[in-house]
């Protein structure tokens, strides 16, 4: 089922960073075309506001909400009426997700340069942010908690979220992601999906008689479609943004001491997202390769999504990469920076704890990606389509901005002025040093 590259002997060697980058498996996600799609979206709601916002649900997702803005009545029912087993799930995973991200806060800290001069960096979180909320085949309320938890601990002031309106839930989102949002106590969400969300937060939205409905956002947040990734490349400036979301991804770093059952359930459990999903096995085991196909095949009709999941494991994305050892094996993994990397190996921890460039890393046979997923505290929103060697996932420090505070004193400047007025002239800049001698000049 899955297709395989041969990495052996001189197949690796000869290859550079970005020979062995155009070599792996990876999904066509080509952001730049969609932006002819979302760019008509955007100035749409731009200069129409509510309205636009509601005629667009209707046309992309089937339903005319009855209003932009969840009621809190719709908010509190859905929570009422949730499985208590849900609501339970959800509980644990919100405990764990507050445990992990509220170690990520960040302290002021100031260091003295000098006697009188000192230099302060502050943290100090955004101001408003918009957390979007997918809901197309599957629903989402595990990024509900992976986006408000750290938003929360990082103390924002104002937070809205949007997820798509439902045919089957009146035209409100999906009554466990607004759930949710009541477990967190976010009152403020929107039945609005895809780049028109991303739009509405960067723009705001008023109704027809001017009203402002909803503030525009200072950041804009959560995963979603190539549509979603379009519009936050098309309007960041305006918005900060997290990242540019691509199809989901998993590599698998194994050994021969893998267990191959316990492979292939975790390579479909990414698939299950889309058909665009990535799942990719890197080992140095052609027996394990072997007894990996053999599990699929026989897991693969037995899921429920079978059809989905066939089609991302068949796909171009996918496949398995044949490697001399495990330190081949870190290279090739490196290279393809995953979203999510498992290690599967004889001392997968020591091994792990070589690896560079992935979103999170799953160590062991009992870390599958999908406790990440839900309930091991981490966050789920993470780097995907290779962006994990310079980008991390989402985190308290997403949402915080450090500021550095400058403070000297007349003698502390005294004593540095010459070398300001050094630099300044070396780069033909005067009036930056003059700025610092004319503090010294004699007044009359």
């Amino acid at each position: 089922m899955l297709s395989r590259i041969d990495l052996r002997g001189t197949a690796l060697s000869g290859l550079d960073a970005r020979g062995l980058r155009n070599t792996l498996p990876r999904a066509e996600f080509d952001v730049e075309a969609a932006l002819d799609a979302v760019r008509p979206i955007c100035e749409q709601v731009e200069h129409g506001g509510v309205e636009a916002l509601l005629e667009l649900g209707e046309k992309f997702d089937g339903v005319r909400p009855p209003q932009l803005r969840v009621p809190a009545e719709v908010i509190t029912a859905a929570l009422e009426t949730l499985d208590p087993a849900v609501r339970a799930a959800l509980e644990e995973s919100i405990r764990r997700a507050r445990l992990v991200h509220a170690d990520q806060r960040r302290t002021e800290v100031t260091t003295k340069v000098s006697d009188g001069g000192t230099v302060t960096e502050k943290w100090i979180p955004v101001d408003r942010v918009g957390l979007y909320v997918p809901g197309g085949k599957a629903v989402y309320p595990s990024s509900v908690v992976m986006n408000v938890v750290p938003a929360q601990l990082a103390e924002v002031g104002s937070i809205a979220v949007a997820s798509p309106p439902q045919k089957d839930n009146g035209g409100y989102p999906h009554p466990t992601i607004l759930a949710a949002c009541a477990l967190l106590d976010v009152d403020e969400v929107y039945a609005v999906g895809g780049a028109q969300a991303v739009a509405m937060f960067a723009h705001g939205a008023r109704d027809a008689s001017g009203v402002t409905v909803c503030e525009p956002a200072t950041l804009v947040t959560g995963p979603g479609n190539i549509y979603v990734a379009a519009a936050k490349r098309l309007l960041k400036g305006l918005i900060g943004i997290d990242a540019e979301a691509g199809p989901t991804e998993i590599a698998i770093l194994a050994d021969a001491t893998a267990q191959p059952d316990l492979v292939a359930a975790d390579l479909i459990s990414q698939a299950e997202h889309d058909e665009l999903a990535a799942s990719v096995l890197v080992t140095d085991s052609v027996e394990l390769a072997d007894a990996v196909d053999a599990a699929l095949e026989r897991r693969v009709p037995a899921t429920k999504h079978t059809e989905r999941v066939r089609i991302a494991l068949t796909g171009r994305q996918s496949g398995t990469v044949l490697v001399d050892d495990v330190s081949a094996g870190l290279r090739v993994v490196d290279s393809y920076a995953a979203e999510h990397l498992e290690i599967q190996t004889a001392d997968a921890a020591s091994v792990a704890a070589k690896v560079r460039n992935a979103g999170a890393i799953f160590v062991g046979d009992h870390s599958p990606v999908s406790l990440g997923d839900y309930a091991a505290g981490s966050n789920h929103v993470l780097p995907t389509g290779g962006c994990a060697c310079h980008s991390s996932g989402l985190s308290v420090q997403s949402f915080l901005r450090g500021v550095h505070v400058i403070d000297y004193s007349r003698d502390a400047l005294d004593v540095i002025a010459e070398t300001v007025v050094t630099l300044a002239n070396s780069e033909d800049l005067p009036a930056h040093g003059e700025a610092v001698t004319a503090r010294f000049e004699a007044r009359s």
